[in-house]
């Protein structure tokens, strides 16, 4: 298996999972590795619409960036499999995992016999 390819694709994809987590985040200060929805540049609105938008906007920037991190977790961990020798291999029984499978979702873990 060519995981040169593999590897390509997911740095690819890591790459725009950080453009995105950058738009709606920043890297935590205090928790390494970890990234928190940044926030929102406000001018102590005083109108309870405004507060509403305001604290709206924050929750749906904290969504999405769960969802983006949780993409960018299962990257980084596949790379490490890479990195170990073991990408491609099924985390229950160490069997191959199809080729056709790691194309459709280069982050799997199992096979196909072994899929959540």
């Amino acid at each position: 298996m060519n995981t040169q390819h593999f590897k390509a694709r997911l740095e690819e994809e890591k790459e725009k999972l950080e453009t995105g987590m950058k738009s709606v985040g920043r890297k935590s200060d205090t928790v390494p590795d970890d990234w928190e929805a940044a926030p929102t540049e406000g001018g102590g609105e005083a109108d309870p619409v405004d507060q509403a938008e305001v604290i709206a906007t924050r929750e749906n920037d904290a969504a999405v960036l769960d969802a983006l991190e949780s993409q960018y977790d299962s990257i980084l961990r596949a790379l490490g499999r890479i990195e170990k020798g073991t990408f491609g291999a099924c985390e229950v029984c160490a069997a191959p995992i199809a080729e056709a499978r790691l194309e459709a979702n280069p982050v799997a873990t199992t096979c196909a016999l072994h899929m959540r």
